[in-house]
Parts: structure tokens; C-alpha cells; sequence
């Protein structure tokens, strides 16, 4: 099923019309609304006017991810507190969250590319949908919720965690459809064979996985465990949330919703855009929302864009799962982790010095990130009674800056490697 194919099955040609008429007036609204933004214009010698069409978007300035935290909590709103109806954050790479508000048409649009990446993924108004995204500030549970709501399925907002009552849940309400991370499907399917249930015994069908990076074994692992069809969905707070662009039944590339997020791929390093079908750094720039559009957001994550019509009818163009990430990044249970996060709790505290590493391991299906961080000599203490009080107080810090359970382990001064050039700050173990 097709649930927009007026949308999804148009031509390049009129793709490109409802993308300039959106582009032009998303600019105008930028320009006079957002001072930041204003000024980047000014500086590259930009005007409204001289946005003629979607032709000129790689002419307007790039957004990052700094701007938003630098505007911190509204500055980058072009609407009034009073037409912001809801809030979400996701973290920043510092303590402060990225804010993104959301009018009711912006609402209103999520549900619908929702509800679009749901009938991708072969979703129908008989299904039942078990989210088991986080609800709250993160944006995965509520956006995957308010878009089977739009299809006219049955939801069950169960959120994350508290596996047996999945388990259970599944059973007793007949689940078709589980939303919850790759990782997390993995540790359900081990909760099942644990607990002696056959999965075929479940009315799981259609697994949509998304909010950290999978690769295609993972893929296969999940499908064969829980048998099921595991579909991959995209998203970002900045952008929207879930539903920028989501894979159909066929799984080859994922269709981005390029009404409301239009595409570029370009080289991380010159910033120039790369040739078709060239991997490179994902840039979205937002269309049609009225909260906060954004132009030019560089995502930092590396793909490739795929135009050629897909076996299932949509026109939409795809792109590839993601295959890494152009910064320090790391994406850990479907939580943004910036090494600068861990830096600036440690340069607030008086015990330890600035210089730490971040290992990332999956163990079974979970990641769990461990720290290493160096103590000052007069902390690095022979009490073990010390050290393990002053270990829970790093931890607790840095576990309350990150939203995440950390391990923290001390160590002497000077055991972390120096380098010259840029500091090696993770080590990432993960088999993805």
C-alpha cells in the first residue's frame, strides 16, 4: 500500500516544483526570522530574492548542530512561543540538549511521513503496533505513536524496557508490528528463548527498527531470531524525528520524504556536493516545517543517494543505510554521545584531569560504553574506599549528563596515550 502516491510515485520534474515553491518560502521565513541565519546570508552576500528555485539550495549556508546549541533553548524558532504546541531535545555536545518545537501543521506533517514510512514497511489499519521507542523528550516513541494513530492502527504505548511485560503483551494483545532499536529486538528475541516462547508463536510480522546504526547481519540475525521482516527507519530531533525517510518491503535503500526533507550529499571535507551516487555527508534542509526549519542541517552521518525507481512503484528517492559518521559521534541505545560531553563534566571537577577515553562494546545485544579517566596525583589514592567513592561520583556526573548508565574506570596520570595531532577519544569495538 501506498498511502500518499500522488507524492511518493511523482515525477522528478513535479517534485522539484513542490520543492522550490516550499524552498523559496522557507528561506523568507528564515531570513526574517532566525538573526543567526540572517547574518550567515549577509555574509556569503545572499538574499531572499536570489533563491529562484531548489537549483539554489547548495548557495545558502550551511546549519550545524553548534547553531542550535548556541541559540539555546528558541533562538532558532521562526514562530512564537504561543503556536509551539510541543517540545523535544536530544542531546548536544555539550550538557545543554538541541531544542526543537513543533507547531500543530508540524505535527500534523510528522504523523503523515510517519504513517508513509509505516505503509513502507507494509503496515496496515488491521495492525497492531507495539512502540517500544523511549516516550519523552526523545523523539522516537510520540513519533512513531501520533503516525500508526494517522493509519488508523491500534497502538499499545508501551515505551522501552520492562521486557516480561512486552513478552507478555505480545501475547495477550497479538502485537503484528514491534518499533523499538535493532539492539533491543535482539534482547527481546533472547527473552524469548529464555522464557521458552517461540517466536512463531507471537503475531510479530513486520519489525521497524531505527535510532542507532545496524548493518545488514544484524539485519538477518533479527529476522531469523524473532521471524519477522526487520525494516530500517530514519530520523533526527533537528530534522523532524522518525519518518525523514524509511525503507519499503523490498529493503533496498530507505525513501526519504523529499516534499518535507530535501537530500545533498556532500564531501565532508571541501563541502562541495559529490556526484550521483557518491558517498558523502547527508545534508537535510526541512520545506515545510513552521517551528523550527532548518536549511542545509549537515547530519555528519556518510551514505549515498539512490534516484532510480524502486520495485515497489515509489519515486521517492532512497538512500543507503548509513556507513559511519563524518565526526566523533557516537550513537549509544539510541542516545547522541559527544566526546566534548564527558570533557566538560571532567573540567568541572577538581579530582581529575581533562584527559579520558571512551570504549564502546556490545555486549550480547546491548552497547555499553566504558570510560577510562585519568585521577590527579594527590586523588590517585591507595584507599580503595576513596577511589571507589570518587568513581561513583564521576560516574553519577557524567551518567547525568549523558542520559545513559556508564562504567567508569580510574586510572593513573599519564596512562592515557598523548598524541601530536587530534586526541584519540574512542575506540569503538562494536561489530556493526
Amino acid at each position: 500500500m501506498i498511502w500518499n502516491k500522488k507524492i511518493e510515485c511523482a515525477s522528478r520534474d513535479e517534485m522539484a516544483a513542490i520543492q522550490s515553491e516550499r524552498l523559496l518560502s522557507t528561506v523568507k521565513r528564515i531570513y526574517h526570522n532566525i538573526p543567526s541565519y540572517r547574518a550567515k546570508m549577509q555574509e556569503k552576500g545572499i538574499l531572499p530574492g536570489d533563491i529562484k528555485s531548489v537549483e539554489n539550495l547548495k548557495d545558502l549556508p550551511f546549519t550545524n548542530k553548534t547553531d542550535l546549541r548556541d541559540n539555546y533553548p528558541f533562538g532558532m524558532f521562526t514562530v512564537p512561543m504561543s503556536e509551539i504546541v510541543r517540545l523535544h531535545a536530544s542531546s548536544g555536545t555539550t550538557g545543554k540538549p538541541t531544542v526543537v518545537g513543533y507547531t500543530r501543521n508540524d505535527l500534523q506533517m510528522w504523523a503523515e511521513v510517519v504513517t508513509r514510512s509505516l505503509c513502507m514497511a507494509g503496515v496496515h489499519k488491521n495492525d497492531i503496533v507495539q512502540v517500544a521507542y523511549g516516550y519523552g523528550l526523545f523523539t522516537g516513541g510520540l513519533g512513531l505513536h501520533y503516525g500508526t494513530e494517522n493509519l488508523g492502527a491500534t497502538v499499545i504505548p508501551i515505551s522501552g524496557g520492562n521486557t516480561k511485560k512486552q513478552i507478555q503483551l505480545m501475547q495477550d494483545f497479538g502485537s503484528s508490528v514491534i518499533a523499538c532499536t535493532p539492539s533491543y529486538a535482539l534482547f527481546l528475541s533472547e527473552a524469548l528463548q529464555e522464557m521458552g516462547i517461540d517466536p512463531e508463536s507471537l503475531n510479530l510480522r513486520v519489525g521497524i527498527f531505527g535510532a542507532e546504526p545496524w548493518s545488514e547481519n544484524m539485519r538477518k540475525e533479527i529476522e531469523a531470531k524473532l521471524k519477522i521482516k526487520a525494516i530500517d527507519i530514519y530520523g533526527l530531533s533537528e530534522i523532524v524525528g522518525p519518518g525523514v525517510s524509511c525503507e519499503c518491503t523490498h529493503q533496498a535503500g530507505m525513501h526519504v520524504n523529499e516534499d518535507h526533507f530535501i537530500p545533498e550529499i556532500i564531501d565532508p571535507e571541501n563541502l562541495q556536493p559529490v556526484q550521483p551516487g557518491e558517498i558523502g555527508e547527508l545534508v537535510f534542509s526541512t520545506v515545510s516545517k513552521e517551528g523550527i526549519p532548518i536549511l542545509r542541517y549537515r547530519t555528519r552521518d556518510l551514505t549515498r543517494l539512490i534516484y532510480d525507481k524502486c520495485e515497489c512503484g515509489r519515486t521517492l528517492v532512497r538512500m543507503e543505510k548509513c556507513m559511519g559518521r563524518s565526526d566523533d559521534m557516537l550513537i549509544i541505545r539510541g542516545v547522541n554521545v559527544f566526546p566534548s560531553q564527558i570533557e566538560s563534566v571532567l573540567l568541572e571537577m577538581s579530582e581529575t584531569e581533562p584527559h579520558y577515553l571512551l570504549i564502546v562494546e556490545r555486549q550480547g545485544t546491548l552497547d555499553i560504553l566504558k570510560i577510562m579517566v585519568e585521577v590527579q596525583e594527590q586523588f590517585f589514592s591507595d584507599e580503595v574506599r576513596e577511589l571507589e567513592a570518587l568513581r561513583k561520583k564521576i560516574r553519577n556526573n557524567i551518567q547525568s549528563t549523558l542520559g545513559i548508565s556508564v562504567d567508569v574506570k580510574l586510572v593513573e596520570p599519564k596512562t592515557i596515550e598523548r598524541t601530536a595531532g587530534k586526541a584519540k577519544r574512542v575506540i569503538d569495538n562494536r561489530k556493526i
